[in-house]
């Protein structure tokens, strides 16, 4: 009898989820949604440990056609605009962890991955198909989408997201809140903008409750820059992408450094996104729940002070895929093996992530014991080998 797995959302996770399936030779139907394939956000920073995936997958040329891969990161001071310290990227990287960094347009990133999917020609895509119920027994799971069809698989790969519908039936007890952290997000054409304000690296500024990102994207024509903030919840924090006034983003980096306020004007359109996370993860039993597994921001939303979340999506796809794999045919024994195989690394993660949201932010003695072991240790600061060699 041929095995049947549902993916649930069809986002960076669901995509990767279908795409790793098909390379272990397992089909999929994947449930999205949107009525049309797309995906919001802004620019992404795929590591070592991402790139080896993606490249694994046959992805390198059109990853070459579309992505940027940065030299170096800068570290700055928001409030002087100093340098603190530098990490050389570039053929460092290659050579230390066997493949390169990359930083990309999210949505370049989504389109290669579908069409990677279709390509490959082992997924059956189903749009506009919202998940209204799920349920399980003990030999299959069912899945009712809002046209009222149902479904029933051997497996459910629940890649919905943050505000996972599938993860409210199995844990209606959690639900993501926001986390007092904020993302101003802007793009623009480096043409567009003056030439000392270009850039072909990572940038990063770090000041009191606040720290700023640029790097290039899309083969370097755009520049895309993310300013974090602590401050109150919006009135909707559900709300993934809502209209942000760069006065208003202006008025709360009055006090920074003027290199980095003309780099602010020099973006038109910015866009607000209030970041929303779940309780971190404390087991297996937060990614597994029988056939049903959670993948992703569904199981694990990242804080973005680490640059992983994408990258963790990514990882667990290929580790969900490798587990159904291989034997033996019993699902459930499987996708416990995926989540004892994840949960740890994933825990890890959201942990730095968290402690670098402390130390990017930090004020007074802390920053400046941040900015002083920069200078003095530099790469060895900035450098995680433990991330990037893989999990």
């Amino acid at each position: 009898m041929e095995r049947k797995i549902l993916i649930a959302g069809g986002g960076i996770g669901g995509l990767a989820s279908a795409l790793a399936c098909g390379h272990q030779g397992l089909a999929t139907q994947v449930f999205e949604k949107k009525r049309v394939l797309s995906e919001v956000g802004a620019g992404v920073q795929l590591g070592p440990n991402v790139l080896r995936l993606l490249e694994a997958w046959g992805l390198r040329s059109a990853l070459d056609a579309v992505a940027c891969f940065p030299q170096r990161v800068e570290v700055r001071s928001a409030l002087t605009g100093a340098l603190l310290g530098t990490l050389p990227l570039g053929a460092r990287v290659v050579q230390r962890y066997g493949a390169r960094y990359a930083t990309i347009a999210r949505v370049d990133l989504h389109t290669l991955l579908h069409r990677a999917v279709e390509a490959q020609g082992m997924a059956q895509m189903h749009l506009g198909q919202a998940v209204a119920r799920v349920s399980q027994d003990g030999s299959a799971v069912e899945l009712l989408t809002e046209d009222q069809r149902k479904r029933r698989a051997n497996v459910l790969i629940a890649a919905d997201g943050v505000w996972s519908h599938v993860r409210d039936f199995l844990r209606p007890d959690v639900q993501a809140a926001f986390t007092g952290h904020l993302a101003y997000r802007a793009m623009a054409k480096q043409s567009d903008l003056p030439e000392s304000l270009r850039s072909d690296c990572i940038t990063v500024w770090l000041g009191p409750s606040m720290h700023a990102v640029q790097y290039p994207v899309q083969a370097g024509s755009l520049l895309n820059t993310v300013v974090l903030v602590e401050g109150a919840a919006p009135q909707d924090a559900q709300g993934w992408e809502q209209d942000a006034v760069r006065s208003e983003l202006l008025e709360q980096l009055a006090g920074v450094h003027g290199s980095l306020q003309d780099r602010v004007r020099s973006m038109a359109q910015w866009r607000l996104w209030p970041l929303c996370g779940l309780p971190h993860l404390r087991g297996p039993q937060d990614m597994a729940f029988g056939r049903i597994a959670l993948l992703g921001d569904a199981a694990h939303p990242m804080l973005p002070y680490l640059a992983q979340g994408a990258g963790m999506a990514i990882e667990d796809a290929a580790a969900v895929a490798q587990c159904l794999q291989q034997g033996p045919r019993d699902d459930a024994q499987a996708l416990l093996r995926y989540a004892q195989k994840r949960w740890r690394r994933n825990a890890r993660v959201q942990a730095r992530a968290r402690r670098n949201a402390t130390l990017f932010h930090a004020t007074g003695f802390m920053a400046w014991a941040r900015d002083t072991a920069m200078g003095v240790l530099g790469r060895r600061v900035l450098d995680v080998p433990w991330l990037y060699r893989g999990g």
